[in-house]
């Protein structure tokens, strides 16, 4: 039972993140379970997973959404994202490994190679690239309880696919401050990681609120 939920739970979560679901969509058990090839039962367990990630949420006698936030709830996710990982990253610099400082950087330079690419798939590989680069930020704070404690905040973000609603300018910041950070880490400079990461998810938020403002707009001009 524990693979059937484990590839349930995958192949939810990243349809998900990859736009497949996207917010508000009505997941209904018996055609995922149809869809991926187990039967209900690890699709409920799944389903009951990602919505205590925040992923999913369930609306009594209707089953399971995908989640949706109003901007508020947003800000506030992001508010305390910038507080953890403001704090993880202070952490992580004065304790990562060598190795995983290399990483770090191997990653860094991979999205920022991938800028100039500018297709859905470049987005998508550097989308994942960054997955990689903010699990292992907290994987070197070394708290087991801090990783817990970010499961919900991160998740957001990766639903909202937040690098596709980035502009040129907004993508470049973003990827320079992966490089900052890095260079915080080869000196072990925890305040100035910190200071970077708190920069960088204040800018990633307005860029959300850039684009729905902007999604806004045009729904106005066309109706």
């Amino acid at each position: 039972m524990s693979n059937a939920v484990e590839k349930a739970y995958a192949e939810i979560r990243d349809a998900i993140h990859a736009g497949r679901f996207p917010p508000g969509t009505h997941l209904k058990e018996g055609e995922l379970a149809d869809l991926i090839g187990v039967s209900r039962t690890p699709i409920r367990e799944a389903l009951r997973r990602l919505n205590a990630e925040g992923a999913v949420k369930f609306m009594r006698n209707h089953g399971a959404f995908v989640a949706d936030w109003s901007m508020d709830e947003i800000k506030e996710i992001f508010d305390l994202r910038a507080m953890l990982e403001g704090y993880a990253v202070e952490r992580a610099a004065e304790r990562a490994t060598p190795e995983q400082v290399a990483r770090l950087r191997q990653l860094a330079e991979e999205m920022l190679a991938l800028e100039g690419k500018g297709t859905p798939d470049a987005l998508s590989r550097i989308a994942a690239a960054n997955g990689e680069f903010h699990r292992l930020i907290v994987q070197a704070a070394g708290t087991q309880r801090l990783s817990l404690m970010m499961a919900q905040v991160v998740e957001v973000p990766l639903v909202l696919r937040t690098f596709h609603r980035y502009n040129a300018e907004a993508l470049r910041r973003s990827l320079r401050h992966h490089m900052e950070i890095v260079s915080a880490f080869e000196v072990r400079d925890g305040a100035w990681a910190g200071s970077v990461m708190r920069s960088h998810i204040a800018a990633a938020w307005h860029a959300i609120e850039a684009s729905r403002a902007e999604t806004m707009a045009l729904r106005e001009v066309a109706e």
